[in-house]
């Protein structure tokens, strides 16, 4: 079977990642396109795979994105109608579904996120639509996800290609060398479902350095620059993407202005406090109802050197790890067998 993957931000790559590896090694081929935004790109190209490049950075304001989005559905229709895929999946490109259908192939469409207006089209065209269990269903339907096309998942979208490795890095976590610093995520301010403030962590970054070996994951271009100001001489920040498993080895406590590098580190057992802006997503309300992340949007330095002294860790992990097993296997059997099923 020839897989279409269309890639338009750096957390769809880790999603795929171990459905990839194991259905390549099972002849299956796979066509990757992927957008050039965040640290899409760059992960794509550290695994190795073939890719093409369709589309620029995310744009920044509405009407951008509005005007963009047609420009890439018809860039990927040129690329594609000579490869022809017999089917195309994705986490929340909501340019598959819609090229697929033009083309004539089916899709799979999967988004745990019930705010994004993307997914009013996708869901239209897509021809199997996956949720998370935690997901409002009113909500979605409000946006034409129809019942006959719904399937929901066990767990969280974190736990599909993180069950492998969660209780591997769960057992690393536990030497006595591990857990030394604290990484933080800022905002995914290119979003179009982000409406929250920029670089509102500043001063609490700036004062948290001089106690504590901080590293700061940025997501872009524009907040490497803003992160290499002289103020922030003591943070650590990367030119390059650092490997998820590092990050989850090494630290101490995770603090994340979006969503799903702050899921998966929360997911894995690493103490982890949510500073997003916007309004919560169902599956984030899951996780902080179930005391599996805390969200605090009005962070001080304070309450998180009293966090690090609690030495808190995630409660029952095991679930969620376990529900992530389930969940990729409904995926892979859901991928390979939709002809059939269909």
């Amino acid at each position: 079977m020839k897989i279409w993957i269309d890639f338009i931000n750096s957390p769809q790559v880790s999603f795929f990642d171990p459905l990839v590896k194991e259905l390549t090694a099972e002849g299956h081929e796979f066509v990757f396109t992927c957008r050039d935004s965040a640290n899409t790109v760059q992960l794509v190209q550290q695994r190795n795979w073939v890719h093409t490049i369709v589309g620029d950075r995310a744009e920044r304001s509405f009407f951008r994105k509005v005007f963009a989005f047609p420009l890439r559905v018809l860039s990927l229709y040129r690329f594609l109608k000579s490869i022809r895929p017999d089917i195309g999946i994705c986490q929340s490109s909501f340019y598959l579904p819609i090229t697929a259908k033009l083309l004539g192939f089916p899709s799979i469409y999967t988004n745990d996120n019930e705010h994004a207006l993307g997914n009013i089209p996708s869901f239209y065209f897509a021809s199997r639509i996956f949720v998370p269990e935690n997901i409002s269903l009113e909500k979605i339907a409000k946006q034409g996800a129809k019942k006959r096309k719904l399937k929901q998942y066990p767990g969280i979208k974190e736990g599909v290609y993180l069950w492998v490795k969660g209780l591997e890095i769960q057992a690393l976590r536990r030497h006595p060398d591990c857990c030394k610093r604290i990484y933080v995520r800022p905002e995914p301010q290119t979003a179009q479902y982000y409406s929250g403030k920029l670089n509102f962590m500043d001063d609490v970054l700036i004062e948290l350095s001089q106690k504590y070996p901080v590293t700061v994951l940025v997501r872009d271009e524009d907040q490497l620059r803003h992160y290499s100001h002289e103020k922030f001489s003591k943070l650590e920040v990367p030119l390059e993407p650092i490997p998820f498993d590092e990050v989850a080895t090494k630290c101490m406590l995770f603090i994340g202005a979006g969503g799903s590098m702050t899921r998966e580190m929360a997911m894995v057992g690493v103490p982890t406090i949510s500073v997003y802006q916007g309004e919560l997503l169902d599956v984030d309300r899951f996780l902080i109802q179930e005391n599996f992340l805390i969200h605090k949007p009005d962070l001080n330095v304070s309450f998180i050197e009293k966090m690090i002294q609690q030495n808190r860790e995630l409660v029952n992990s095991g679930i969620l790890i376990e529900k992530g097993k389930e969940a990729y296997k409904l995926f892979k059997t859901e991928l390979l067998n939709f002809k059939n099923n269909d």
